[in-house]
């Protein structure tokens, strides 16, 4: 970055700071990450073992010591909230695909997703979001994937659970502000995409969190989401990017294998 790019920026950011810009200006602390300040997010629950997006994949991140699990969230036909991460699934035993939003709870919550034997049998299927609140609260937080649904049902469920400061919220920018105009002081996490987008966004929402890629994150990524008061949490590529997004000053990583990543901060 040259000089003059560098001057723009930090007169951007000094204007941001100082109007205190964007829609989440009111703004609440974050729960501190348990291993070295470091955030470890278990993508789709910890499912090593148990499918994923399950009660049981949850609960295992929950052993494992992980800070938040990632979940998915979409709505049934009958305005249920589930977390499945995919707009469709199979329907044995003939192999049919159907829409989630297509089939009520009840069938969603018939359908055998698998695992280990002698697992309850109700921590192994498409969990509804209440059953997720009830098994995390306290425990764990929950960064929330807005596939599909409505946002203000879904602010309300969240609000009616008192987990308003433990659940990062993950959409698209106008869901975020429509998250942030129902309750000023919920965790929303833009992603800009490109680091051209950072600036714009961190002018529109005055994060507390940003949410990247490894593909897209540097240095300056980092230094510029830190200089705004945000901290920057990446979905990791593989393993080995680890150390080097630490290097770069990630303050989180959403990843497949939890266990191993609070193994290696340990470790570290």
């Amino acid at each position: 970055m040259n000089n003059h790019s560098t001057i723009a920026w930090t007169l951007c950011l000094g204007m941001l700071l100082a109007c205190g810009a964007g829609p989440s200006a009111k703004r609440r602390p974050l729960k501190s990450a348990r291993q070295g300040g470091i955030y470890v997010v278990a993508h789709r629950g910890s499912h090593a073992v148990y499918p994923e997006n399950t009660l049981a994949a949850y609960q295992q991140a929950i052993d494992e010591g992980a800070d938040f699990v990632e979940i998915d969230v979409r709505t049934t036909l009958d305005r249920r909230f589930v977390s499945f991460h995919d707009a469709f699934l199979t329907i044995p035993p003939d192999a049919k695909r159907a829409r989630i939003s297509e089939l009520t709870l009840q069938q969603l919550q018939a359908l055998d997703l698998g695992g280990p034997p002698g697992i309850d049998k109700t921590h192994n299927r498409i969990p509804e979001l209440s059953e997720i609140c009830k098994l995390c609260k306290g425990r764990i937080g929950i960064y929330l994937d807005l596939k599909q649904a409505p946002v203000d049902t879904l602010v309300r469920l969240i609000q009616d659970w008192d987990m308003t400061g433990d659940v990062w919220w993950y959409a698209d920018e106008d869901e975020l502000e429509q998250v942030l105009e129902q309750c000023p002081d919920c965790l929303v996490m833009p992603d800009p995409g490109p680091e051209k987008n950072l600036l714009p966004l961190l002018q529109r929402f005055n994060p507390r969190l940003v949410a990247t890629t490894w593909e897209r994150f540097s240095p300056s990524f980092a230094r510029r989401c830190h200089q705004a008061g945000a901290k920057v949490i990446m979905d990791e590529g593989q393993p080995d990017c680890w150390r080097q997004a630490l290097e770069w000053g990630c303050d989180g990583i959403q990843t497949d294998h939890p266990a191993e990543l609070i193994e290696f901060l340990v470790d570290r």
